[in-house]
């Protein structure tokens, strides 16, 4: 079996699982946040829709500089949920569809991750997707449940029954 085969169920489930909890996200309530070192409930809802255009630079790339990036770098914040979710629909689609293509030798690949001088972590690209790709947006999208919880909005199901689904 080629690794991507074991990659994609994992992407798809987490995909469909973080579209169901971005739809969740209360309109009127973007700006809110629940402490003022946080990031708004937009902002987070934002970064969670963003994660999947991660993997592109992750496979094209066997360097990734932060400090190359400018200040447009972070991902816009929605004016709409239904914005929001097309937006992580596009992204997790351009991302399912370059996951597709990945060659066992491109996984195995080293990928960098550095701060200008300094070097963050280097590790196959394979690593690089299940942590720094998806067990980052599965850390985000946890976020995003607890600011929805705050907000008293209904949680779905993630990894099994909620309180507020059987």
């Amino acid at each position: 079996m080629a690794m991507k085969d074991a990659i994609l169920p994992e992407f798809d489930h987490e995909m469909g699982t973080t579209r169901r909890v971005l739809e969740r996200v209360p309109e009127a309530d973007l700006k809110w946040r629940p402490h003022d070192k946080s990031f708004n409930l937009g902002q987070l809802a934002a970064h969670v829709a963003n994660i999947p255009t991660w993997v592109t630079p992750t496979i094209d790339n066997t360097i990734f500089d932060l400090a190359t990036l400018g200040p447009d770098a972070r991902p816009k914040e929605p004016v709409s949920v239904s914005e929001l979710v097309a937006r992580f629909d596009s992204n997790v689609k351009a991302a399912r569809k370059r996951l597709e293509e990945l060659t066992d030798s491109t996984l195995l690949g080293m990928w960098t991750l550095k701060q200008g001088e300094y070097e963050v972590f280097t590790m196959p690209k394979a690593s690089v997707l299940r942590t720094f790709v998806m067990n980052h947006l599965i850390h985000h999208r946890g976020q995003l449940t607890v600011y929805l919880r705050l907000r008293n909005i209904p949680l779905p199901s993630v990894y099994g029954p909620t309180a507020d689904e059987g």
